[in-house]
């Protein structure tokens, strides 16, 4: 048996993403069946049995701009599959801005539908998707394990949805939140600061001054989430009201991540 089919125009592939997301939800598991003219979503539970019944059809000449399949005989040219409904629903909607979309046939130990997508971002946004430049700090501080930040934070995130992160040149760092009933903070000392290039940070700060930022606390949370790796350097550059900068060396993976000060 061989399956092979390509979908290019974006109408066609939102109009079966949609179907997909149908099937989805009136069935975990279905049929599909191919044939050289149609696809067809089966449920056929047992109706005496109190069971539903479903058949969904597809004339695949609206869908495809490539179709090539070969069915188990000449007599009986067709293929069906054993389908989880959500798997392909969730295949599909990774294709929302795709320039094409290609379903085949594959084994991989067993019989398999393998969805590939092609995704090319046009040369006019190359541009935007350059290394940043990384703002003067005013204060740039060496992190406490982040598993103990993560902890605290999501803490404090059951209180407020804001979160001021404060730092100064002595090594000391605060994690603040203040709503009109409470104000809780979270000290940490003895930190250290990095060696800096004199221009990156002010000369005329004060060592014990505090910068700070105001920033969304589920931002800092999900940052905080995505570390599964203990870095070897973990660095926070704040700038003063515009936006804090974390600088993580993993290995031999660098990490830059930048958060917003809340306007």
């Amino acid at each position: 048996m061989k399956f092979r089919a390509k979908i290019v125009d974006l109408a066609c592939l939102n109009h079966f993403t949609r179907v997909s997301n149908m099937i989805a939800k009136l069935a975990k598991t279905c049929t599909l069946r191919i044939s050289p003219e149609k696809l067809n979503f089966i449920l056929s539970d047992k109706l005496a049995s109190g069971g539903v019944s479903m058949w969904c059809e597809l004339e695949q000449e609206n869908i495809f701009s490539e179709f090539q399949m070969e069915g188990v005989s000449a007599e009986n040219n067709a293929i069906y599959l054993e389908l989880t409904s959500e798997n392909l629903s969730r295949a599909l909607k990774t294709a929302q801005n795709a320039r094409a979309l290609k379903i085949k046939l594959t084994n991989k130990q067993f019989p398999c539908l393998t969805v590939s997508v092609e995704l090319v971002i046009p040369r006019r946004l190359w541009k935007d998707l350059q290394e940043p430049s990384v703002p003067n700090s005013d204060v740039s501080i060496y992190l406490p394990a982040l598993k103990t930040m993560k902890s605290v934070v999501e803490k404090m995130k059951n209180i407020s949805n804001q979160l001021v992160i404060e730092a100064n040149l002595n090594g000391e760092l605060n994690l603040k939140i203040e709503t009109e009933l409470v104000c809780v903070t979270t000290h940490f000392k003895d930190l250290g600061n990095p060696l800096l290039p004199s221009e990156s940070v002010s000369q005329s700060r004060h060592p014990e001054d505090m910068a700070e930022v105001h920033i969304d606390i589920r931002k800092l949370l999900q940052f905080l989430a995505g570390q599964q790796v203990t870095p070897t350097k973990a660095v926070c550059n704040i700038v003063s009201n515009r936006t804090v900068h974390f600088d993580l060396l993993l290995e031999d993976v660098s990490l830059q991540y930048f958060i917003p000060a809340l306007s």
